[in-house]
């Protein structure tokens, strides 16, 4: 695809009142597949994202690949002036993305009423620790809050210690996906249904405890309440990760009935791989620390290399476990394309996650990478009619950036 080729979602205009991860990650996501994305930040400070983990030259490198391909405007939300400038767009917008608290919109003026007022096409996704209504809508929360009572902490970690998080705010992201469904799902609704605009309503929590499988259907039929498991696959074997010779970590996931002949096979345990009580799940489960004990003995006398290759060999679902270095020089990363390479203002090369998912005809790309604070508020308001003079009258009072 050339350059210049359409995205499958160029002309879609969507507006961004979103701060840190969930709203902004929800909207990269239609910026990377072409649309329009015009992201209000607060002129003092702007996205708190800008300063999050590692930074280069003042700047978290993160935010490099999460505000990539918006525009960023720097509008003061709480003024009369900024508000107006919200309104405005949104009445020109396809979608409009939130996170802040269920209330605080409505109390500016910019809420879901007011805005559909404006423009009755409008696709509003809010994003919220609860959702906008029911006893908890109040309550401030963040990913870290919906992983909780989603009920993924609860199962994640070892059932000797403490629940553990996963390392990311999957909570966030989680919701960051749901939210571009949702949006993409009500604007094919409007477009090709004939349907109104509406607002899709969001908690970090559902989004979690949309992904939790068989959890409720298990309490519910069996009073069964899964617990933390480790690295083990609940009721799946064998599915864990085994240490090996040289500190290292492989994942074997042989819980196919062939699978498992084949592992066994492979690691000269002929005699489990004939057993006709190992041949399907049920009965492996019922010696699960029988063949746990056999896989990570073998594991442990062997060092990584050998490890895998014999997997690969024996054609066993496996992976080492990828560390940063191990992505960045790993062959099948390099060959689909995983790896952007671009270049910062000041001449610097930086490598960047590159766009999922693939679609054959129309791929997202990086067209910029994340942008400095206010960098598109003139041309943003120019286009709404704002004159230099009125814009530097907004500047100098604060309320722009």
């Amino acid at each position: 695809m050339s350059e210049s080729a359409a995205q499958p979602l160029a002309g879609v205009k969507v507006l961004e009142l979103g701060n840190m991860i969930a709203a902004p990650f929800c909207t990269r996501i239609l910026a990377e597949f072409g649309a329009e994305v015009i992201k209000v930040e607060d002129p003092k400070g702007g996205d708190q994202l800008r300063q999050w983990r590692k930074m280069y030259k003042g700047t978290s490198l993160w935010w490099l690949a999460q505000a990539r391909n918006k525009k960023s405007l720097a509008v003061d939300l709480r003024s009369a002036e900024g508000q107006e400038i919200v309104r405005t767009l949104a009445a020109r917008s396809d979608i409009v993305v939130e996170n802040f608290r269920p209330g605080t919109l409505e109390r500016w003026g910019i809420g879901w009423e007011a805005l559909k007022s404006l423009n009755a096409g409008l696709v509003m996704v809010r994003l919220s620790g609860y959702g906008q209504t029911g006893p908890y809508k109040d309550r401030p929360g963040f990913g870290v809050v919906g992983e909780a009572m989603g009920g993924m902490r609860y199962v994640t970690g070892y059932p000797d210690q403490p629940p553990v998080r996963m390392g990311i705010s999957i909570g966030d992201t989680l919701a960051a996906l749901y939210g571009a469904i949702g949006a993409l799902v009500a604007l094919h609704h409007r477009k090709v249904n004939g349907g109104f605009g509406q607002m899709v309503d969001l908690a970090l929590y559902e989004a979690v405890f949309s992904v939790m499988e068989s959890l409720v259907p298990e309490f519910d039929v069996l009073g069964f309440v899964r617990e933390r498991a480790g690295n083990a696959l609940p009721g799946i074997v064998p599915s864990n990760t085994y240490p090996t010779r040289d500190g290292k970590y492989v994942i074997i996931g042989a819980n196919g009935d062939k699978i498992f002949k084949r592992l066994m096979n492979a690691i000269g345990r002929v005699d489990l791989a004939d057993d006709p009580s190992l041949a399907t799940n049920d009965g492996r489960v019922a010696r699960t620390a029988e063949l746990e004990g056999v896989i990570a003995g073998w594991c442990k006398s062997n060092d990584l290399d050998h490890v895998l290759s014999v997997l690969e060999r024996a054609e066993v679902p496996f992976s080492k476990v990828y560390d940063a270095r191990d992505i960045m020089s790993d062959p099948h990363y390099a060959a689909r394309g995983m790896i952007e390479q671009h270049t910062l203002p000041d001449g610097r090369s930086v490598k960047l996650p590159a766009v999922v998912p693939r679609l054959s005809e129309t791929p997202g790309r990086t067209r910029w990478l994340g942008p400095k604070l206010g960098a598109h508020t003139d041309e943003v308001l120019a286009e709404l009619g704002y004159t230099a003079d009125r814009r530097s009258a907004l500047r100098t009072a604060g309320l722009i950036g």
